[in-house]
């Protein structure tokens, strides 16, 4: 079987469930696990480099306010690839590829490669794509295993943390405007011990104020802005301390732990506990208080 993923959650599971050596085409976003980095490279980024957080949110909300996408295919890296089979998403425009896009660059190129589209809004729903996808790739077993192990990773958050003072936590998902948390965040905040300040698990993040934000009472300021590593989340970090004096603020390393729906989601849920319950979980080198 010949894949190609249009999503770097995809990807990340793909590898984990063994089906690592079918993956011949990614995006430019791909970069878990490493050998991830050999595959051709389908998909590209519209938009220019170096954008501040502000310009990247004026740069996506023109963009799809004047319907044009956000993502570059390239037609030929498809056509020459002859997938059998292409993983891509429909959960969020400026994530990925429009999965429409993908539809109709294989029907222009006549491609017969089967297009497995996944959706998750929760930590269930993710788990879900898991054993989707590992049934879509002859690897069911694996990804069964798999899903047991993240399963019971995330019984373990739950014992060490049960019974404990659970303080109310502000996930920041950007910073410039500040974005409330939505899909499988929430969950992974109560999962971890916590409250969620706001934001609704399952539904989409929001935009909201910086008085709104203070005003939700937080004890506890994560951020975690979409696309950033632990480094540049720190850096947008030490500007949002400012909004929450007393509060402990830290970083995470956003996009391998909270923004992708993959298997890692789980160890953002670990450090999470950690930094909520330090005397009962262990603190993850993927988060730092600034």
């Amino acid at each position: 079987m010949r894949i190609v993923s249009l999503i770097p959650s995809a990807t990340e599971i793909l590898f984990a469930v063994g089906a690592g050596d079918d993956v011949v085409g990614v995006t430019f976003e791909c970069d878990h696990p490493p050998a991830a980095r050999e595959r051709r490279v389908v998909s590209t980024s519209a938009m220019p480099e170096g954008l501040a957080p502000r310009e990247i949110d004026d740069f996506v909300a023109a963009a799809l306010a004047a319907g044009e996408d956000l993502y570059r295919l390239d037609a030929d890296a498809l056509a020459e690839l002859d997938a059998d089979l292409v993983v891509t998403q429909d959960l969020c425009a400026v994530c990925a590829v429009d999965v429409g896009t993908v539809g109709e660059a294989l029907d222009f190129l006549g491609c017969r490669a089967e297009v497995a589209t996944v959706d998750p809004h929760t930590l269930d729903d993710v788990l879900a794509s898991v054993r989707e996808i590992g049934r879509l790739t002859g690897h069911d077993d694996a990804a069964e295993g798999l899903v047991a192990s993240l399963e019971q990773r995330l019984a373990t958050v739950a014992e060490r943390v049960a019974g404990r003072a659970r303080p109310r936590v502000l996930v920041l998902e950007w910073t410039d405007p500040p974005f409330a948390p939505g899909h499988w965040i929430p969950e992974m905040v109560a999962r971890a011990g916590g409250e969620p300040t706001l934001g609704v698990a399952g539904a989409r993040s929001i935009r909201t104020t910086w008085e709104d934000a203070v005003a939700s009472g937080p004890d506890v300021v994560v951020c975690a802005p979409c696309g950033y590593d632990i480094e540049g989340s720190a850096e947008l970090a030490a500007g949002v301390r400012g909004h929450f004096p007393g509060v402990p603020v830290w970083a995470v390393d956003a996009d391998g732990l909270f923004a992708r729906p993959g298997p890692r989601l789980v160890d953002g849920v670990e450090a999470l506990a950690g930094i909520l319950h330090p005397e009962a979980a262990p603190t993850s080198e993927h988060c730092r208080r600034v």
